[in-house]
């Protein structure tokens, strides 16, 4: 590597770290999601403004091609297998089984409603336009779907947290509703992703070597791979689970172990063909579940990888890809404004009336039902992972991967709008007013806002 390469590689990371850093500051000063700071710190270093105001020092630090392209391009994606890893692991002691019934209606409800109108809706209208370089209708029809559907938990958690209803019954219905839903679609999104991997990987890939083709077949597959999947890493941490409790720790740092985990069930998911986000969010899923067990002499060691993971991803891995995101969006050639505002206020209707409809049917007040159908519609941290997955496969077009980040941006800064207009109104209790539920230890502290 050239040292003048090596140095536009120094360059573009530490710019991008300190945007990222110094904007997100800012917005959660003002009690805002810092993802959408860390975002518009990339935005100011991309073709939107640094682009128009110095194009060509925007493009010779942040070339399209060589080694810098692909030096960003890995930390990016390290970032993004550990922001799923750590939106896994905190998806822990959320549940309560007197929260069962409304949990179990406003997820059925709120998921399946919206997933089947994006179905049904992407079918029936012409989305050519809205193509990526795969030119697969049926996968963007499942992102599409997916995106009207997801909630956010850390962008929303962050946002409880703030406000001081974080150890509510509300806030235990949100969480519980929203775990529930980001498995499910982590599989379709994974399904959609393999689709499309199976006819462009060049042979490379277990549903090459079986010989699978038809589109109805790579549906088949990756449906089963992703589950298989899951069940298979639960087995793997369950056995290791009793090991340690049985043994009292292992010979291998759990740092080291966790860390290896993701990045081996990446590399699986890509051999398998299932989105490689996917195996990071199943490794972060079981990690949770199982670190700090009761009678396992590791577990404190391990709450303390998991800890050093957070520090060190939420410092440097995870700023840097949510500053890349926005250092992607152009808005300035890659922006349809009517494709955004009616996706926006579609997703946003579909899914808030869905939510709304669950909540009634679980006998939920009318107040409490219109505060869960504005909070679950933050999309957050899941939404734009679901936007560059979709960019980065050739599933949807640039244009589609523009709105999605910004849907995911609007949806967030409203539920943090809305949610606290109705403490101030009165219509929703602070933790102090309440005894405490059952809640995360640690409701995403660290990756708070995404």
């Amino acid at each position: 590597m050239a040292q003048t390469d090596l140095f536009k590689i120094l360059s573009a990371l530490v710019l991008l770290l300190l945007a990222a850093h110094l904007t997100g500051r800012l917005f959660r000063r003002f009690r805002q999601p810092p993802v959408v700071g860390e975002i518009l710190g990339g935005l100011l270093l991309g073709p939107t403004v640094l682009g128009q105001l110095l194009p060509q020092v925007q493009h010779w630090i942040f070339p399209k091609q060589g080694p810098v392209a692909v030096c960003l391009e890995l930390v990016y994606q390290l970032g993004m297998l550990l922001l799923m890893f750590l939106a896994g692991v905190e998806m822990r002691t959320v549940f309560s089984r007197k929260d069962g019934r409304t949990v179990g209606l406003i997820a059925v409800v709120g998921m399946v409603v919206p997933f089947a109108f994006g179905l049904v809706a992407t079918s029936v209208l012409d989305t050519s336009d809205l193509l990526g370089p795969a030119g697969n209708r049926t996968a963007l029809t499942l992102v599409l779907a997916c995106s009207i559907a997801i909630t956010s938990i850390p962008v929303i958690s962050r946002i409880m947290l703030d406000l001081g209803i974080a150890r509510t019954p509300f806030a235990r219905i949100v969480l519980s509703v929203a775990v529930l839903e980001d498995i499910v679609l982590n599989v379709v999104i994974s399904v959609a992703v393999g689709i499309v991997a199976g006819s462009t990987t060049n042979g490379f890939g277990l549903a090459s070597e079986l010989g699978i083709g038809s589109a109805n077949a790579s549906a088949v597959y990756h449906s089963l791979a992703s589950v298989g999947f899951l069940a298979l890493v639960a087995l793997v941490g369950l056995l290791l689970r009793r090991r340690l409790t049985a043994s009292g720790g292992g010979p291998v740092a759990p740092l080291a172990v966790r860390v290896s985990a993701v990045l081996a069930s990446a590399a699986a998911c890509l051999y398998l063909g299932v989105a490689p986000m996917y195996g990071a969010f199943v490794v972060g899923l079981i990690s949770g579940l199982t670190a700090g067990a009761a009678g396992t002499a590791s577990g404190p060691a391990a709450d303390e990888a998991i800890k050093a993971i957070r520090s060190f991803a939420t410092g440097f891995f995870v700023p840097v890809y949510f500053a890349v995101v926005g250092l992607k969006l152009d808005l300035i050639r890659q922006f349809d404004p009517a494709f955004f505002v009616a996706f926006l206020a579609v997703a946003c209707v579909v899914k808030a009336v869905s939510v709304y409809a669950g909540a009634r049917l679980a006998r939920r007040p009318a107040a409490d039902a219109v505060h869960l159908a504005v909070a679950m519609n933050a999309r957050g941290g899941p939404g734009i992972v679901l936007a560059t997955v979709a960019l980065d496969t050739g599933i949807g077009s640039p244009s589609v991967f523009t709105s999605l980040v910004l849907t995911a941006v609007v949806t967030s800064l409203l539920a943090g709008w809305w949610l606290e207009r109705a403490i101030n109104q009165g219509s929703l209790e602070r933790d102090d007013e309440l005894p405490p539920a059952r809640l995360p230890d640690r409701p995403l502290s660290s990756t708070a806002g995404r």
